[in-house]
């Protein structure tokens, strides 16, 4: 310890004071944080000071630090923009990361004649677009609003096929719906109302009334008094809809509202969109290990507006940070244009960051009590099994097979008792040939301990030693994977799950036999939801194997396609359902064949898959 703080404080005493980039790296040489300064010799040495005053992450990562590289820049804006660069490319532990893992919802405008209005979870191929949206109520709600205000039509119905057929729907007759089954509506009229509402949406009410406003004075000198009076109508409803939204942040330009809440070592930051006077959108970020309010603030600004993200007018922050005028610098640059980043003390621009706050506080509360009783449930666990510290960090396998065919295992993560996806691993079984779960279920332990033994391993689900593993059986599970810990030197504790007649989750195995868990609800539903878990992470492989398998097996029997033109015929048709959609035309373009050999699979796949 003291001969690495000493290596440290001595290559810092060297360093020098312009401004730059420093990356702190682990025993492996892995960058675990990335930090730019002004001047680098004063940045670094705080970080290895002999009385330091860190708060518990920075000291956390200092704990891990062996050595560390600098870069020098001309400037520390210079050094900002690097930093950003970099932390983007090598996505350290210890810097703030932000996992996009929810998704983008999209509000789509359907090809015409008669388009559609709807609220999309996933990017639409066909159609126009309007998003992305971080909140799918949002989107959702933007697109029902858009609806009800310009009365469109929200029934299954298809149009023109089905317009004159049958009797309008309840909304028409209580005037929800414009009624375009009745044959009233023409299709110029509806493309129209259509525009008209795309434009309350991208641009709020007061455009949307001004351009209506236009088209309704034009309507009246041209004496079309029938057109005008529908208009009316529309800038109507669009006004009372206006009148009923709560419009905090009128005639301010395009602007964010971004604050961090703290609680019981988390942080959470809360980003509010509003556009043309009114609340468009928000998104919150969980961002793990507490630090102080302004540094995380700092970061989290640079990281959240990087990339393709829209960059506002103004962006209002919940507290002060240091660099606000490089910040800025860096924001005007992405942007293209002016960007006020500031902290207001008073009045409604006050108010916007203090609502971005207490939005990241509740959220943050939810995530604070939810994980308070996964980690409750996990410490109940630990006390049952008698293990020396609560398990956060769990690894389950199950075996999946049909017969000696495609035999493959799962190995799921439970971290902090939810979870952990991105550390999910998949095995085919490569060494045992025939049907003995308890020589596979040897093998993959194997195979994965010889990863983390293996001292220029990368993977981070390899590199990381669990503090519990929970297998899918029972006591001849349990003998035949402790055999393989004892004999690799593995000490981790090891315990099975047993199910009853009826495969619900009864009891857990030990070497002293079973433990129940079935009088402790919190244990017991975790336990189940683990074993359920990794039941299905393995059957879904193992099913999407066969079928890969299957497939390959059947289609090779036509001539002239070997295992090569099967998979490229799989990867583009993904299924056999697809691929008998699919002419033998379009079957030689995806697999680069002749027409004749086409033929001969077209004929294969109608007649025998």
């Amino acid at each position: 310890m003291n001969e690495r703080l000493d290596y440290l404080r001595e290559k810092t005493s060297l360093l020098t004071t312009a401004p730059g980039v420093y990356q702190m790296k682990d025993k492996t040489g892995h960058i675990i944080y990335i930090g730019k300064a002004k001047n680098l010799r004063n940045r670094v040495s705080s970080y290895f000071a002999r009385t330091p005053n860190h708060t518990p992450k920075v000291a956390k990562m200092v704990e891990n630090v062996y050595d560390y590289d600098f870069i020098v820049t001309g400037s520390e804006y210079e050094a900002l923009v690097l930093e950003c660069s970099m932390i983007k490319q090598h996505s350290p532990k210890y810097n703030i990361l932000l996992k996009d893992d929810k998704g983008y919802s999209y509000i789509r405008i359907s090809p015409p004649p008669y388009s559609r209005i709807t609220a999309e979870l996933k990017k639409p191929s066909s159609g126009e677009l309007m998003g992305p949206y971080t909140s799918s109520f949002v989107a959702k709600q933007a697109a029902t609003e858009a609806s009800r205000v310009f009365m469109l039509p929200t029934c299954k119905r298809v149009f023109p096929r089905d317009i004159g057929k049958g009797r309008p729907c309840l909304n028409y007759q209580i005037k929800r719906c414009m009624g375009v089954c009745t044959g009233k509506i023409s299709e110029e009229e509806y493309s129209q109302i259509i525009a008209e509402a795309a434009d309350y949406i991208r641009n709020g009410s007061e455009s949307s009334v001004e351009r209506m406003t236009a088209q309704m004075n034009e309507a009246a000198e041209r004496l079309d008094f029938e057109l005008a009076a529908k208009l009316r109508d529309r800038i109507s409803a669009v006004s009372r809809a206006a009148d009923s939204q709560n419009i905090i942040a009128e005639k301010l330009p395009d602007t964010d509202a971004v604050a961090i809440a703290r609680n019981n070592g988390e942080a959470c930051a809360a980003v509010i969109m509003y556009r043309n006077g009114r609340l468009f959108d928000r998104a919150e970020y969980f961002l793990g290990e507490d630090d102080t309010e302004s540094a995380m603030l700092e970061d989290f600004v640079k990281l959240y507006y990087s990339g393709e993200r829209e960059i506002p007018r103004n962006i209002i922050l919940g507290a002060e940070i240091s660099d606000i005028g490089n910040i800025q610098q860096l924001m005007r640059e992405r942007s293209g244009h002016t960007v006020d980043v500031m902290c207001p003390q008073r009045g409604r621009l006050m108010r916007l960051a203090e609502i971005a706050k207490s939005n990241a506080g509740e959220y943050l509360s939810i995530r604070v009590g939810r994980t308070a009783a996964e980690i409750s449930a996990l410490e109940t666990l630990a006390k049952m099994l008698g293990l020396k510290k609560t398990p956060l960090y769990i690894e389950s396998y199950d075996i999946s097979n049909l017969g000696s065919a495609d035999m493959v295992a799962g190995m799921i993560v439970f971290e902090n008792g939810r979870p952990c996806k991105k550390m999910y691993k998949r095995f085919s079984i490569k060494e045992n040939l025939v049907q003995n779960d308890l020589a596979c279920m040897q093998e993959v332990l194997r195979r994965r301990f010889k990863h983390y033994l293996d001292p220029d391993e990368t993977d981070e689900g390899f590199k990381r030693l669990p503090d519990l593993i929970l297998l899918d059986g029972g006591k001849n599970q349990l003998a035949a994977v402790n055999e393989v810990l004892w004999e690799m030197d593995i000490e981790v504790p090891v315990f099975g799950m047993v199910k009853d007649n009826n495969h619900r989750t009864r009891a857990i195995t030990a070497d002293g036999g079973e433990i129940s868990i079935s009088e402790t609800k919190s244990a017991f539903m975790l336990v189940t939801r683990i074993q359920d878990e990794v039941h299905r992470f393995a059957i879904t492989y193992q099913r999407k194997k066969h079928r890969k398998s299957s497939f390959e097996l059947g289609i090779t029997s036509v001539k002239g396609i070997g295992e090569k033109k099967a998979m490229k015929l799989l990867s583009v048709f993904k299924t056999t359902e697809a691929l008998k959609k699919a002419t033998a035309e379009e079957i030689a373009s995806a697999a680069g064949i002749s027409q004749s050999v086409a033929k001969d699979v077209y004929e294969f796949v109608q007649n025998s898959l």
